[in-house]
């Protein structure tokens, strides 16, 4: 019997693919019971304590507080670094705040480690938080 794994890097793609969909229940289905999300990693106004978004209720969470005010987010994956279970992605988000004026634009590397069993164990993105450029949504 021949199985498949469902690499990090797929499961990176079903993640960004979820979030620009709006689909958080979708997105919420690929993680593991006990994931950890830190986005970004270490403290920040997502995450004061820095210790991230552990656990599937803590993860909605933080979808719903920082992921759906958004009105679009849109990933740009310039590079990706498939190794072992995990995958190092290192591109651009772009995220266009309420009211549809600004957009956040964060880069960074961001990486996922799958659990084995077809879930995410850890979405963690590194990003500076001061160095996040803020653009007028015509300019995009």
């Amino acid at each position: 019997m021949t199985t498949t794994q469902v690499t990090a890097r797929e499961l990176g793609k079903r993640s960004r693919a979820a979030v620009e969909a709006g689909d958080r229940d979708g997105w919420l289905a690929l993680f593991a019971e006990d994931a950890v999300v830190q986005d970004p990693i270490g403290p920040s106004p997502f995450d004061p304590e820095g210790t991230g978004h552990r656990g599937l209720g803590a993860i909605a969470k933080f979808y719903d507080e920082v992921v759906a005010p958004s009105e679009r987010i849109t990933f740009e994956i310039e590079r990706s670094y498939l190794c072992g279970d995990e995958v190092a992605d290192v591109g651009i988000i772009r995220t266009w705040l309420a009211g549809g004026r600004h957009v956040a634009v964060v880069r960074g590397v961001y990486t996922y480690r799958a659990d084995g069993n077809g879930k995410l164990a850890a979405l963690r993105a590194f990003w500076e938080f001061d160095a996040t450029e803020l653009v007028a949504a015509e300019d995009v």
